[in-house]
């Protein structure tokens, strides 16, 4: 039985149990920490992540030179340290092809950990962010397995389970330098505990290729994430096939043989038209579900120079607009969960949806996945 078939007949069974018109609570994922409120990938904004409510804090992990996993959304440092500023690793400045494109900057591939230690976070987009700059020189780089403490720190305080949901970035490019990410980032969550699908864990990607590469090796939840163009490890491949395709429902079925989750760009669940307003919703929602797969987008952030021309609230683009009703609106499609830079939004638009009775069939439907991905693997072995 294939795994989608499998979780249709779970929440078939389960849905059998529950009002019909109960709602499950879409999942609050911390993105990049409250990044809203503090510079993104520093324990600050991780914790402030978890005290405003998340379920799950992200971050993304990129490799020091000594092989290291740390928390930044790219490698290149320059944008989110102040490493431009310290004159001794003024010489560390390079260019490099990151994925068939062209940068200039400061790498962390190039850094030891303790060299990385020495530099401070900054605002990543000072202009639409003003009140993050006063935590500009704070807060350190941290690696994975600090913000893993940090959990399970806040977890023993406030008595909730965390969850953790990294993001592998730029994989292939880190395999052809020596530095490949998936084994280490797996040590790391075993070595605390995230060991199967029922763990508060998931790790993303948006390569397809070291997904199916961890499904080999982990039960921890997988999450395939959409962007434009193709999947970068296609592009090296030769492999045609774009993310749309894997939107489809054949791609949805290839993507369910090896993730549990998607994690579209929203505009994919409900695109704009050219003055910035809602359309319709796509099929995506709907489709991911037939197909097994929860769908978690990204990323809802308060600020009107990101939100729909619906929801704003005036013309200057770093004020915030109304980000529960933008909320509400992907509510309406049925997402699982969602990434969010003010998470405090995200749990008030979330608290305000009725008590949900379908997460039980979710945590239920989870354990269906990670005995069907156990029994595969052992029958594999066997063949």
């Amino acid at each position: 039985m294939k795994l989608s078939q499998v979780v249709c007949a779970t929440v078939a069974l389960v849905s059998a149990t529950v009002p019909l018109a109960a709602q499950a609570r879409p999942l609050v994922i911390g993105h990049r920490g409250a990044s809203a409120y503090r510079p993104e990938h520093t324990l600050a904004a991780y914790e402030l992540a978890i005290d405003q409510g998340a379920d799950y804090i992200e971050p993304d992990v990129v490799s020091t030179k000594d092989g290291v996993l740390i928390a930044r959304h790219e490698n290149e440092i320059g944008g989110t340290t102040n490493v431009a500023s310290i004159a001794e690793f003024a010489g560390r400045q390079t260019t490099k092809v990151i994925d068939g494109v062209s940068i200039t900057g400061w790498f962390t591939e190039d850094f030891t950990l303790s060299e990385l230690k020495t530099l401070r976070a900054k605002e990543r987009i000072p202009a639409l962010r003003p009140g993050n700059t006063e935590y500009n020189g704070m807060f350190e780089v941290p690696t994975l397995q600090e913000v893993v403490d940090l959990v399970k720190q806040k977890e023993a305080e406030i008595g909730r389970t965390i969850g953790i949901i990294p993001e592998t970035k730029h994989p292939s490019y880190f395999a052809s330098i020596g530095l490949p990410l998936e084994q280490r980032l797996l040590d790391v969550l075993n070595t605390n505990g995230y060991t199967g699908a029922d763990d508060a864990a998931i790790i993303q990607s948006f390569e397809v290729g070291n997904l199916q590469f961890l499904d080999g090796l982990t039960d921890i939840r997988l999450a395939q994430l959409y962007g434009g163009g193709q999947p970068y490890d296609f592009v090296l491949s030769g492999d045609s096939r774009t993310y749309a395709d894997l939107l489809s429902p054949t791609g949805l079925d290839f993507v369910n043989d090896y993730a549990q989750l998607i994690g579209p760009e929203k505009g994919m669940i409900i695109p704009r038209d050219a003055n910035g307003f809602l359309l319709a919703p796509t099929s995506v929602v709907s489709d991911a579900h037939a197909a097994g797969l929860l769908v978690t987008p990204y990323t809802f952030r308060p600020e009107n120079a990101f939100l729909p021309a619906d929801y704003r609230s005036g013309l200057d683009p770093a004020a915030f607009g109304d980000q529960q009703a933008e909320l509400l609106a992907y509510f309406k499609t049925g997402i699982d969960g969602f990434f969010i830079d003010a998470p405090d939004l995200g749990r008030a638009t979330v608290n305000a949806v009725p008590e949900p009775s379908t997460w039980a069939m979710m945590v239920v439907g989870f354990g269906f996945i990670g005995a069907a991905l156990r029994r595969r693997r052992s029958a594999t072995a066997l063949a």
